[in-house]
């Protein structure tokens, strides 16, 4: 563990600990799981439904409790972190996501389920944090890129991967488990990663850890309950009265949690998310596009998980391994970005929002024209062209927002830009997932999927305009 001593004129700057090939693999094994687990249900839902006799409502909490309680504490994981050593909170959080993952897979009924979903977003939160924050603050140079580079190859891999093996789990009915797998598949991963964590992770902390923002935790918890919970229930409560109620409430509670974040910074104490954090210009413009970015993917795969099932009555195995075309491309296109952004700079962001436009309006273009006679091949093209595309810009984007944050508040940085990812993906669920249903309903399931994809499609086209305003020099 590195320790801090007292300045000392003749006391030599400690090094940096660092973060050797199996700690890095360690690390994001960790990142994986948390996200796997926020798509692996997508296809385990029906199943769940059957099984536990779970309406529509109650299989939105499953789905909505773990990324809810994931989004509201993933900033302050991040900060306890700081304060008391990112590997520690690293093993805590592992061991907890493997404990409730445990859970969630002999969860005797469907409210069991939702509160074993919960404990398991609140232990993600505590681990994810830590990965990016001693990526930022144990590496440098070609290292990082590299490294953050398979950071956003492992993110986009996960993304895809979780409904793929969801998809094959749940048909594999391994041991008469059926859908239980895709939960307890993880507590043997868990079981590995802890002592490779243990052996290869190096302990860092901030320099001078500040106490948690107690405050400024309830205020950002508020805002953002307020925020998701009517975006992810609203649509199967039926939209009833505290649903826009909350939502009325987010402006109110974001000026409050503002003003409350900035006046204890002028005073000298550390708030949540420090304001001249914020101040930072990679930081804030890279947030800008992860929203849009990630909100469209979230969507984007609830939607098609949805049409190929529903709509095509395809099974778990097929509607996942659609999606393999994109994971295969993006996870390529992930590798090559250091050396794309070496020449190119950011400017690698905007190309490759262009791609991954080019690749939805092949994908909507497929279903507008051949539906229903749609198959995984058919769909292949447009699957490896968006996955491209996605992977020019998702790694980079990281690279973006953590270029000039102290490594002091690697801990606090992780965190925003992991919570801003996280609500996107909950907002893109709930807008482009309502948009696709409510389209569904008077349309057929082509025409909707095609109109949705173009929505998609547009806002990939305004995310690479803005992206244009990014310094060249900002990675």
């Amino acid at each position: 563990m590195t320790t801090t001593t007292p300045s000392s004129s003749r006391a030599p700057s400690a090094a940096p600990p660092a973060l050797g090939p199996l700690g890095l693999l360690t690390i994001l094994l960790g990142a994986a799981l948390p996200l796997v687990d926020f798509f692996v249900v997508n296809v385990a839902l029906p199943s769940i439904g059957h099984e536990l006799g779970a309406g529509e409502a109650l299989l939105e909490s499953v789905v909505a409790g773990y990324g809810l309680a994931y989004a509201v504490l993933l900033v302050p994981g991040g900060r306890l972190g700081d304060l008391f050593g990112r590997r520690r909170l690293f093993l805590a959080g592992l061991s907890a996501f493997g404990a409730t993952s445990l859970l969630c897979g002999v969860a005797p009924t469907g409210w069991a389920l939702v509160a074993a979903r919960v404990a398991q977003g609140a232990a993600a939160a505590l681990m994810l944090p830590q990965v990016l924050a001693t990526l930022h603050s144990s590496t440098t140079g070609a290292r990082r890129a590299k490294a953050l580079g398979l950071y956003g190859a492992t993110n986009g891999l996960a993304f895809a991967g979780g409904q793929i093996l969801g998809g094959l789990l749940v048909a594999a009915d391994v041991a008469g488990l059926g859908w239980r797998a895709a939960f307890l598949v993880n507590v043997p991963v868990v079981l590995l990663a802890l002592p490779l964590a243990l052996r290869t992770v190096p302990e860092t902390r901030a320099s001078a850890p500040a106490p948690l923002d107690v405050r400024g935790a309830v205020l950002l918890a508020v805002g953002l309950t307020a925020l998701l919970a009517p975006l992810t229930q609203g649509r199967a409560a039926g939209w009833p009265p505290w649903t826009w109620c909350a939502l009325a409430a987010v402006p109110w509670v974001a000026v409050v949690f503002w003003r409350a974040e900035r006046r204890t910074e002028l005073r000298g104490g550390a708030p949540l998310v420090p304001p001249s954090l914020l101040r930072l210009a990679p930081l804030r413009r890279g947030l800008v596009l992860v929203l849009p970015l990630s909100g469209g993917f979230g969507g984007f795969m609830l939607v098609v998980a949805v049409a190929l099932q529903q709509g095509l009555a395809l099974g778990p195995v097929a509607s996942g391994a659609a999606l393999a075309p994109m994971a295969l491309a993006f996870f390529a296109a992930s590798l090559a970005g250091p050396r794309l952004v070496s020449r190119w700079g950011t400017r690698v962001i905007p190309a490759g929002a262009v791609v991954q436009a080019a690749g939805l309006g092949m994908l909507a273009w497929t279903a507008a024209r051949s539906w229903p006679d749609v198959t995984p091949w058919t769909l292949a093209p447009g699957m490896a062209v968006a996955g491209l595309g996605q992977g020019l810009q998702l790694p980079v984007l990281f690279r973006v927002v953590l270029a000039e944050v102290p490594a002091e508040r690697a801990g606090v940085g992780g965190g925003v830009m992991v919570t801003a990812q996280q609500s996107a993906l909950a907002l893109g669920v709930a807008t482009l997932g309502s948009l696709f249903l409510t389209l569904s309903t008077t349309a057929s399931v082509g025409t909707a999927l095609a109109t949705t994809l173009l929505v998609q499609l547009a806002l990939a086209l305004l995310t690479g305009l803005y992206a244009l305003r990014l310094p060249r020099t900002a990675v």
